[in-house]
């Protein structure tokens, strides 16, 4: 489909960016998550209306989740490292990543009133401890530019036209635009605003979509109706995962449907990845990843003739679960002999017959291929068409990776769309002090004033 609508501004509107309302391109922005939000904040800043829609109540629903146990908001490790981080797709993401890389965004957070400090891991998290808290002052700062968040609308394509489809509580309606970005997030948490349906309607357009799986999720296990009784939320700390050569280090839970935790997030792809092609596969846990197997064996050995393993492991400081566990894994009761018990300690296998699915996955991997789009992050075939965040073919692992690729996706997104309509995406435009500049009503998305009770529109 041809969108003759996306007209190209080859120069500059007149005035550069203290253009009026009239003059300025107008912009949308579908999806109000991280890298939507930071494109519409590129595109104001260049000099252009911009209006972000929203098919939740609220913005941002994923990102005020992600802060519930401590928003980690990116990463310090050096910058090759941190790029390796996002395996096969690192040489495309690259880019993105180091014209917008983890210092910048912890200064935009600085900008914004929430100073951020590295925690023992090395992740970064804002001082506060709080998604909510940074969001806000965002949001503010997204009025100050004089952008609109109207919610409740939904991304329902193209019309023949090229002009875009949505659906708001009135109906649905089409809506011309100078240029457009896409950052509807993925597939994972569907009730928290990213359902993948995007997905259908883009690749009606031809765009070449990878299939949509679930990444950073649970290992799926079969407990013992006992195990699961006994020790489902039970923590296991500081373990070692281990599936084939790779390994991951941290905490990890038992849920009802098997482990959880950094460390499986961590090896969750290649999980997913084998036990799709090849059913169950085995994944080792090492409880005591500091003890060398000699040390371990040598401490097993003296245990009293007449005290049970189990009460001597107890005694030697490891938990129920850690016990329990051991016994699951091994099915047959604790083995007798001291170097057999330090084995099954430094390699508990348990059998995986998947991963959690979309409905529990922290993230998506899949997505628009980017043999379909530009260096802007423009879809070759919808002129004026940019897309940013989660929607992209990437996967990342947790630690700050997916957040910091949506914030430099949606940046990039926004200076391409920037540069498309000849507006300077360097040309910056402080946001005023006080006072709000949102759209008029007849610049509003349906050509009236937003709702009044979408306390989002302003």
């Amino acid at each position: 489909m041809n969108l003759r609508h996306f007209a190209h501004r080859k120069t500059p509107p007149k005035g550069g960016s203290s253009i009026s309302d009239a003059e300025a391109p107008f912009c949308a922005v579908v999806g109000a998550g991280p890298a939507g939000l930071f494109a519409a904040d590129a595109l104001a800043r260049a000099g252009a209306r911009v209006v972000i829609y929203e098919h939740k109540a609220s913005p941002a629903r994923k990102f005020l989740m992600a802060g519930r146990g401590g928003l980690n908001i990116t990463h310090s490790e050096g910058l090759e490292r941190f790029i390796s981080r996002y395996g096969a797709a690192a040489a495309i993401i690259a880019p993105f990543i180091r014209a917008w890389p983890p210092q910048a965004l912890r200064d935009f957070c600085a900008e914004l009133g929430e100073p951020t400090f590295v925690g023992s891991s090395g992740r970064v998290f804002p001082a506060s401890f709080k998604a909510s808290p940074l969001l806000r002052a965002w949001l503010a700062r997204l009025s100050r530019l004089g952008v609109t968040i109207v919610t409740r609308h939904d991304f329902a394509g193209f019309a023949e036209s090229g002009a875009l489809r949505l659906i708001g509580p009135d109906g649905e309606f089409t809506r011309k635009v100078d240029a457009l970005v896409l950052a509807l997030g993925g597939a994972s948490w569907p009730r928290l605003g990213s359902d993948g349906a995007w997905a259908a309607r883009l690749g009606a357009e031809g765009v070449r979509i990878m299939p949509l799986v679930a990444a950073n999720s649970g290992a799926l296990i079969e407990w013992s109706a006992i195990f699961r009784a006994d020790f489902e939320g039970q923590p296991i700390k500081t373990a070692v995962l281990r599936h084939g050569a790779s390994t991951a280090r941290g905490d990890v839970v038992v849920t009802r449907a098997g482990l959880e935790g950094g460390p499986v997030y961590a090896l969750s792809s290649q999980l997913r990845d084998v036990t799709q092609k090849h059913g169950p596969t085995t994944l080792s846990i090492d409880l005591r990843p500091d003890t060398s197997l000699e040390c371990l064996t040598r401490k097993l050995s003296r245990r009293p003739q007449k005290q049970s393993h189990a009460n001597f492991l107890r005694k030697a400081g490891f938990s129920k679960v850690e016990i329990g566990l051991l016994r699951e894994a091994r099915g047959d009761g604790l083995p007798r002999d001291a170097e057999t018990l330090a084995g099954l300690i430094k390699n508990a296998p348990l059998t995986v017959t998947g991963v959690a699915g979309l409905e529990r996955a922290i993230s998506t991997a899949g997505g628009v291929s980017f043999d379909e789009l530009d260096d802007n992050l423009m879809l070759k075939k919808l002129p004026g068409v940019f897309v940013a965040g989660e929607m992209l073919d990437y996967d990342a692992p947790t630690g700050g990776y997916l957040l910091q690729a949506a914030f430099a996706t949606g940046l990039a997104a926004g200076r391409g769309a920037a540069r498309y309509l000849g507006l300077s995406p360097d040309q910056s435009v402080a946001p005023p002090e006080s006072g709000q500049t949102g759209l008029s009503p007849r610049q509003s998305p349906n050509g009236r004033a937003p709702e009044a009770s979408n306390k989002y529109s302003l």
